[in-house]
């Protein structure tokens, strides 16, 4: 008995070896009892999740709208400012050194239509010689005279047939700058001290014998349009001297004259003129200036002295 155990135990024990050694193919296959590891989702699953990204998104957008809405008008409201600011910084520093009683003023200018203020900008300027002394050349008031000695440092970049000497601008009939009354040109280069002018008898000897150099008008043209768009604010120089001040940018002087776009959006502008704001010295020039984008508008206002002591 315990031998036919035995026989058996080894019999079991090499099918066993057998089975397991077997090659691939013998295996036996089931998959009956394999565990499932794929995975997924349903249709339904995932249109739950797009549901639900929906309705995240949407409460998100409604919380983040005003932010954003707040930065782009702040935004908006800083570049009108920025350029309502830029264009009137730039007249002021222009109108600083404009010739005395050389400031004028034209059109309706009452906010909503065409304004157009003009002026003679200086380059530079001294004082003449009256009375002997150094080369004794004085600029002469009873005789036209071409040449004159300059006291103290000649004005630098003098060019002959364009820049042009003034003395004692008074804007009035007999001593206006603009009909040609109190103004020569250079005719050449500076000879040491003495300046060389063509042959000019000036109206009028400045009280403190001074003389101013000029090269061509500046003008500030405003086109304001009801809403802003379209409107414009323009400088135009480069153009001769006109008796009458230009007031139409369709024709010359003003449609051949070099020009520069200062601001867009324009809404509303004024210039205004004050020539006797303190005792006849000085004159005092306004500027309104609104600027309208989406809806909303930005006004600035500017004033600035300039001198009419000739």
């Amino acid at each position: 008995m315990g031998e036919k155990r035995g026989v058996e135990s080894r019999a079991a024990l090499c099918a066993s070896v057998e089975r397991r050694f077997a090659p691939q193919w013998e295996k036996p296959h089931s998959t009956s009892h394999l565990p499932l590891t794929s995975k997924g989702f349903t249709l339904v699953e995932m249109i739950m999740v797009i549901v639900i990204t929906g309705i995240i998104g949407g409460i998100v957008a409604m919380f983040l709208k005003a932010p954003i809405r707040q930065y782009t008008d702040v935004a908006r409201r800083a570049d009108m400012t920025d350029i309502a600011d830029t264009a009137l910084r730039r007249i002021g520093r222009d109108l600083r050194l404009a010739l005395p009683n050389s400031v004028r003023v034209t059109g309706p200018c009452n906010g909503t239509a065409a304004c157009f203020i003009e002026f003679l900008p200086t380059k530079g300027g001294g004082r003449y010689r009256v009375g002997a002394g150094g080369t004794n050349d004085e600029l002469d008031f009873s005789v036209a005279d071409s040449t004159f000695e300059v006291l103290g440092p000649m004005p630098t970049g003098l060019v002959a047939g364009t820049d042009q000497i003034v003395v004692y601008n008074l804007g009035i009939s007999g001593a206006d700058t603009y009909a040609g009354d109190n103004r020569a040109t250079v005719s050449a280069p500076p000879a040491g001290a003495v300046a060389n002018i063509t042959s000019k008898l000036f109206p009028f000897d400045s009280p403190g014998h001074r003389f101013h150099v000029i090269s061509a008008p500046v003008s500030y043209v405003c086109s304001p349009v009801a809403g802003g768009t379209g409107g414009t604010l323009t400088r135009y120089w480069g153009y001769a001297i006109q008796a009458t001040q230009p007031s139409n940018t369709a024709v010359a002087p003003l449609s051949t004259a070099s020009n520069a776009l200062l601001a867009t959006h324009v809404s509303s502008c004024r210039f205004s003129y004050d020539a006797f704001v303190v005792a006849q010295r000085s004159g005092l020039v306004t500027t309104n200036l609104g600027i309208t984008e989406e809806g909303e508008t930005v006004t600035l206002y500017s004033a600035v002295h300039v001198s009419n002591q000739p």
